[in-house]
């Protein structure tokens, strides 16, 4: 599969939700981009889920991101924690996302947290900050196709129960994608 040079870095805000985590991933393997993570990415929403979750165990988790991993396998990024001390945000705790982001020479961090990313210190390093409904508005201008595949993807895995394509689109709508949910429905017969 051939991939595109421009990079994203996923937040662990966007991994945390298991539908919005699938559709990022379905989006990721349509190689109009390179997603990566890090381990403190994956840990960070894996505590976050287990301590709202008690239906949830760390096995099932560690096994949810090692298939992450296997599914894209150049996606975890090492080699950053060394510019973490230098970096600075308005919390302190986010400071590792933006070094995986300077590590792998990403573009985007895709993330709800946008405050925490103010766009005057990410432009010192050539890296946007994106909604994950704007950065999937931007891979729908870019190759329809792609997202629409994605999304057919993941709906079509979706089998126990199986998930009409309205439900699927209130789903991707309750996750934030407001105008990825409206972009979709045009595309519904397909879906």
């Amino acid at each position: 599969m051939r991939h595109s040079p421009f990079t994203a870095v996923y937040d662990a805000c966007v991994l945390y939700p298991a539908p919005l985590r699938d559709f990022l991933m379905w989006l990721g393997l349509t190689g109009r981009f390179r997603a990566r993570w890090s381990q403190q990415i994956h840990d960070e929403w894996k505590r976050n889920l287990l301590a709202n979750r008690l239906d949830l165990t760390a096995e099932q988790l560690d096994r949810t991101s090692s298939l992450m991993d296997l599914a894209i396998p150049d996606a975890l990024v090492t080699g950053h924690e060394h510019l973490i001390a230098g970096l600075i945000l308005p919390d302190p705790d986010d400071r590792h996302v933006l070094a995986a982001a300077i590590r792998c020479n990403a573009s985007v961090i895709v993330t709800f947290n946008e405050k925490d990313f103010p766009a005057e210190v990410l432009a010192t390093f050539g890296i946007d900050c994106q909604h994950p409904d704007v950065f999937t508005e931007y891979l729908f201008d870019l190759d329809q196709a792609a997202v629409v595949a994605a999304a057919q993807r993941q709906r079509r895995q979706l089998k126990n129960p199986p998930i009409d394509v309205d439900r699927y689109l209130d789903i991707l709508l309750r996750q934030g994608l407001v105008q990825t949910s409206k972009l979709l429905a045009t595309y519904r017969l397909v879906l």
